[in-house]
Protein backbone atom coordinates (compact mmCIF):
# COMPACT_ATOMS: atom_id res chain seq x y z
CA UNK A 1 0.00 0.00 0.00
CA UNK A 2 2.86 2.34 0.93
CA UNK A 3 4.42 2.13 -2.41
CA UNK A 4 1.51 2.44 -4.69
CA UNK A 5 0.57 5.83 -2.67
CA UNK A 6 4.77 6.82 -3.58
CA UNK A 7 4.34 6.18 -7.26
CA UNK A 8 0.86 8.99 -7.24
CA UNK A 9 2.35 11.47 -6.05
CA UNK A 10 5.16 11.06 -8.32
CA UNK A 11 3.04 10.67 -11.34
CA UNK A 12 0.85 13.21 -10.53
CA UNK A 13 3.86 15.44 -10.44
CA UNK A 14 5.03 14.26 -13.67
CA UNK A 15 1.62 14.52 -15.47
CA UNK A 16 1.27 10.83 -16.32
CA UNK A 17 -2.08 9.18 -16.07
CA UNK A 18 -1.45 7.51 -12.57
CA UNK A 19 -3.50 4.35 -13.51
CA UNK A 20 -1.57 3.19 -16.52
CA UNK A 21 1.69 2.81 -14.37
CA UNK A 22 0.33 1.65 -11.35
CA UNK A 23 -1.53 -1.64 -13.11
CA UNK A 24 2.02 -2.92 -13.65
CA UNK A 25 3.35 -2.37 -9.55
CA UNK A 26 3.68 -5.37 -7.92
CA UNK A 27 4.93 -6.23 -4.72
CA UNK A 28 6.47 -9.38 -5.04
CA UNK A 29 5.57 -12.16 -2.29
CA UNK A 30 8.05 -12.62 -0.03
CA UNK A 31 8.53 -16.58 0.62
CA UNK A 32 8.82 -18.25 4.21
CA UNK A 33 11.83 -19.80 4.84
CA UNK A 34 11.37 -23.90 4.96
CA UNK A 35 12.07 -25.23 8.31
CA UNK A 36 14.74 -27.36 8.64
CA UNK A 37 11.99 -29.80 11.19
CA UNK A 38 10.30 -32.31 10.32
CA UNK A 39 7.45 -34.51 12.77
CA UNK A 40 6.11 -37.30 11.32
CA UNK A 41 3.62 -39.63 12.76
CA UNK A 42 2.74 -43.34 12.09
CA UNK A 43 0.13 -45.69 13.51
CA UNK A 44 -0.55 -49.41 12.58
CA UNK A 45 -2.65 -52.38 13.32
CA UNK A 46 -0.77 -56.18 12.76
CA UNK A 47 -2.11 -59.60 12.60
CA UNK A 48 0.59 -60.03 15.12
CA UNK A 49 3.62 -58.60 16.20
CA UNK A 50 7.15 -60.35 14.46
CA UNK A 51 10.83 -59.29 15.32
CA UNK A 52 13.30 -60.62 14.11
CA UNK A 53 11.70 -63.51 12.81
CA UNK A 54 9.97 -64.19 15.97
CA UNK A 55 6.25 -63.47 17.65
CA UNK A 56 5.86 -60.89 19.94
CA UNK A 57 2.39 -61.20 20.60
CA UNK A 58 1.72 -65.39 20.66
CA UNK A 59 0.23 -64.58 17.29
CA UNK A 60 -2.54 -62.25 18.52
CA UNK A 61 -3.09 -58.78 16.86
CA UNK A 62 -0.99 -55.91 17.51
CA UNK A 63 -1.66 -52.15 17.53
CA UNK A 64 1.81 -49.94 17.06
CA UNK A 65 2.44 -46.01 16.59
CA UNK A 66 5.41 -43.58 16.79
CA UNK A 67 6.48 -40.09 16.46
CA UNK A 68 9.68 -39.37 14.28
CA UNK A 69 11.73 -36.18 14.67
CA UNK A 70 14.36 -35.24 11.88
CA UNK A 71 16.54 -32.11 11.20
CA UNK A 72 17.72 -30.86 7.74
CA UNK A 73 21.18 -31.78 9.19
CA UNK A 74 20.44 -35.72 8.91
CA UNK A 75 19.83 -35.79 12.70
CA UNK A 76 16.95 -37.75 14.32
CA UNK A 77 15.03 -38.80 16.97
CA UNK A 78 12.12 -40.96 17.81
CA UNK A 79 9.85 -43.33 20.13
CA UNK A 80 7.61 -46.38 18.95
CA UNK A 81 5.39 -48.31 21.14
CA UNK A 82 3.62 -51.90 20.77
CA UNK A 83 1.57 -54.32 22.59
CA UNK A 84 3.61 -57.89 23.38
CA UNK A 85 2.82 -61.18 25.42
CA UNK A 86 6.04 -62.81 25.07
CA UNK A 87 7.76 -62.06 28.75
CA UNK A 88 4.72 -63.26 30.23
CA UNK A 89 4.46 -66.41 28.16
CA UNK A 90 7.83 -67.02 28.82
CA UNK A 91 6.83 -66.92 32.27
CA UNK A 92 9.75 -64.28 32.74
CA UNK A 93 7.71 -61.66 33.88
CA UNK A 94 4.80 -61.93 35.74
CA UNK A 95 2.79 -58.45 34.13
CA UNK A 96 4.38 -56.89 30.96
CA UNK A 97 2.39 -55.49 27.97
CA UNK A 98 3.89 -53.07 26.43
CA UNK A 99 7.37 -52.80 24.42
CA UNK A 100 8.44 -49.62 23.98
CA UNK A 101 11.48 -47.98 21.69
CA UNK A 102 13.59 -45.04 21.76
CA UNK A 103 15.87 -43.63 19.56
CA UNK A 104 18.11 -41.45 18.03
CA UNK A 105 21.21 -41.19 14.89
CA UNK A 106 22.54 -39.35 11.95
CA UNK A 107 21.42 -40.47 8.21
CA UNK A 108 22.80 -39.06 5.53
CA UNK A 109 24.61 -40.26 2.03
CA UNK A 110 28.11 -40.10 1.36
CA UNK A 111 28.65 -37.12 -1.66
CA UNK A 112 26.60 -38.01 -4.78
CA UNK A 113 27.52 -41.54 -4.73
CA UNK A 114 24.13 -42.32 -3.96
CA UNK A 115 24.70 -44.24 -1.04
CA UNK A 116 23.12 -43.41 2.13
CA UNK A 117 24.13 -44.38 5.45
CA UNK A 118 22.63 -44.41 9.00
CA UNK A 119 23.93 -44.58 12.49
CA UNK A 120 22.16 -44.54 15.62
CA UNK A 121 21.18 -45.64 19.44
CA UNK A 122 18.34 -47.45 19.98
CA UNK A 123 17.07 -48.46 24.32
CA UNK A 124 14.34 -51.16 24.67
CA UNK A 125 12.40 -51.04 26.96
CA UNK A 126 9.75 -53.21 28.85
CA UNK A 127 7.63 -52.34 31.40
CA UNK A 128 6.06 -54.44 33.90
CA UNK A 129 7.23 -56.94 37.05
CA UNK A 130 9.95 -59.71 36.39
CA UNK A 131 9.60 -62.94 38.30
CA UNK A 132 12.51 -63.71 41.21
CA UNK A 133 15.53 -64.53 39.65
CA UNK A 134 14.30 -63.33 35.80
CA UNK A 135 17.50 -60.86 33.79
CA UNK A 136 16.13 -57.40 32.84
CA UNK A 137 14.93 -58.08 29.23
CA UNK A 138 15.57 -54.02 28.56
CA UNK A 139 18.23 -53.70 26.18
CA UNK A 140 20.57 -50.83 24.53
CA UNK A 141 21.93 -51.17 20.93
CA UNK A 142 23.79 -49.57 18.70
CA UNK A 143 23.39 -49.82 15.13
CA UNK A 144 24.33 -48.90 11.98
CA UNK A 145 23.47 -49.25 8.21
CA UNK A 146 24.42 -48.74 4.16
CA UNK A 147 21.92 -48.59 1.59
CA UNK A 148 21.77 -48.16 -2.20
CA UNK A 149 18.76 -48.13 -4.19
CA UNK A 150 16.81 -50.85 -3.39
CA UNK A 151 19.35 -52.60 -1.02
CA UNK A 152 20.06 -51.90 2.32
CA UNK A 153 22.33 -54.02 4.81
CA UNK A 154 22.35 -53.31 8.38
CA UNK A 155 24.33 -54.77 12.28
CA UNK A 156 22.78 -53.85 15.37
CA UNK A 157 24.99 -54.45 18.51
CA UNK A 158 24.03 -54.86 22.00
CA UNK A 159 26.21 -52.54 24.70
CA UNK A 160 24.23 -53.52 27.81
CA UNK A 161 25.05 -56.10 30.06
CA UNK A 162 21.94 -58.27 28.89
CA UNK A 163 20.02 -58.96 26.06
CA UNK A 164 16.55 -59.54 25.68
CA UNK A 165 16.36 -61.63 29.05
CA UNK A 166 19.84 -63.59 28.18
CA UNK A 167 22.85 -62.00 30.85
CA UNK A 168 26.05 -61.58 30.01
CA UNK A 169 25.00 -60.69 26.22
CA UNK A 170 26.88 -57.63 25.59
CA UNK A 171 28.43 -57.82 22.03
CA UNK A 172 25.99 -59.66 20.84
CA UNK A 173 25.15 -58.86 17.38
CA UNK A 174 22.29 -58.84 14.23
CA UNK A 175 22.97 -58.50 10.96
CA UNK A 176 20.13 -58.18 7.71
CA UNK A 177 20.27 -57.66 4.46
CA UNK A 178 16.60 -56.26 3.07
CA UNK A 179 15.66 -55.56 -0.10
CA UNK A 180 12.49 -52.98 -1.34
CA UNK A 181 11.70 -53.33 -4.92
CA UNK A 182 9.19 -51.44 -6.40
CA UNK A 183 7.12 -52.41 -8.85
CA UNK A 184 4.82 -50.21 -10.18
CA UNK A 185 0.94 -48.33 -8.62
CA UNK A 186 2.79 -48.10 -5.03
CA UNK A 187 3.27 -51.99 -4.91
CA UNK A 188 6.47 -53.01 -3.75
CA UNK A 189 7.97 -56.72 -3.26
CA UNK A 190 10.21 -56.94 -0.06
CA UNK A 191 13.05 -59.74 1.36
CA UNK A 192 15.05 -59.64 4.25
CA UNK A 193 17.50 -62.23 5.39
CA UNK A 194 18.60 -61.86 9.22
CA UNK A 195 21.24 -63.96 11.72
CA UNK A 196 20.54 -63.38 15.50
CA UNK A 197 24.64 -64.41 17.22
CA UNK A 198 24.11 -64.37 21.17
CA UNK A 199 27.74 -63.54 23.09
CA UNK A 200 27.93 -65.52 26.51
CA UNK A 201 28.26 -68.97 28.18
CA UNK A 202 25.27 -70.97 26.69
CA UNK A 203 23.82 -68.24 24.89
CA UNK A 204 25.17 -69.45 21.80
CA UNK A 205 22.98 -72.20 21.39
CA UNK A 206 20.01 -69.89 20.78
CA UNK A 207 21.53 -68.14 17.68
CA UNK A 208 19.05 -68.62 14.95
CA UNK A 209 18.83 -67.42 10.91
CA UNK A 210 15.46 -65.71 9.90
CA UNK A 211 14.14 -64.63 6.24
CA UNK A 212 11.08 -62.98 5.41
CA UNK A 213 8.84 -62.60 1.40
CA UNK A 214 6.66 -59.70 1.38
CA UNK A 215 4.91 -57.10 -0.91
CA UNK A 216 3.44 -53.75 0.65
CA UNK A 217 1.12 -51.32 -1.15
CA UNK A 218 1.05 -47.81 -0.52
CA UNK A 219 -0.73 -44.67 -1.41
CA UNK A 220 0.04 -41.13 -1.38
CA UNK A 221 -2.89 -40.25 1.27
CA UNK A 222 -0.18 -42.03 3.79
CA UNK A 223 -1.90 -45.70 4.00
CA UNK A 224 0.65 -48.65 3.64
CA UNK A 225 -1.33 -51.97 3.09
CA UNK A 226 1.00 -54.91 3.46
CA UNK A 227 1.61 -58.99 3.84
CA UNK A 228 4.19 -60.85 4.84
CA UNK A 229 5.56 -64.50 5.45
CA UNK A 230 8.38 -64.77 7.79
CA UNK A 231 10.39 -68.01 9.06
CA UNK A 232 13.56 -68.74 10.74
CA UNK A 233 15.81 -72.28 12.01
CA UNK A 234 15.39 -71.69 15.42
CA UNK A 235 14.84 -75.35 17.05
CA UNK A 236 11.35 -76.20 18.38
CA UNK A 237 12.59 -77.05 21.93
CA UNK A 238 14.45 -73.28 22.18
CA UNK A 239 12.10 -71.72 21.30
CA UNK A 240 8.92 -72.97 23.06
CA UNK A 241 8.05 -70.63 25.90
CA UNK A 242 5.90 -71.81 29.09
CA UNK A 243 2.52 -71.47 27.75
CA UNK A 244 3.76 -74.24 24.88
CA UNK A 245 3.84 -71.65 21.63
CA UNK A 246 6.41 -72.13 19.13
CA UNK A 247 7.59 -68.27 18.51
CA UNK A 248 10.25 -69.17 15.79
CA UNK A 249 7.92 -70.92 13.75
CA UNK A 250 6.61 -70.09 10.68
CA UNK A 251 4.46 -67.10 10.50
CA UNK A 252 1.99 -65.56 7.80
CA UNK A 253 1.10 -61.44 8.98
CA UNK A 254 -0.92 -58.72 7.22
CA UNK A 255 -0.97 -54.68 8.34
CA UNK A 256 -2.77 -52.16 8.28
CA UNK A 257 -0.67 -48.82 8.52
CA UNK A 258 -1.18 -44.48 8.45
CA UNK A 259 1.74 -42.35 8.23
CA UNK A 260 0.83 -38.49 8.81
Amino acid sequence: MRKSLLSLAVLSVLSVPALSFADEVTTPAVAEPASPHTIAYNVGLYSQYIFRGLTQTREDPALQGGVDYTHASGFYAGAWGSNISWLTDADAYKSSSLELDLYGGYANTIGDTGVGYNVGLLQYIYPGTKNAGVKNAETTEAYGSLSYGWVSAKVSAVLSDGAFGFTNADGSTYSELNFTVPFGSGFSAVAHAGYQDFTGKGNSQFDYADWKLGVTKSWDNGINLGAYYTDTDGKKSDFTDASGQNIAQSQFTVFVQKTF
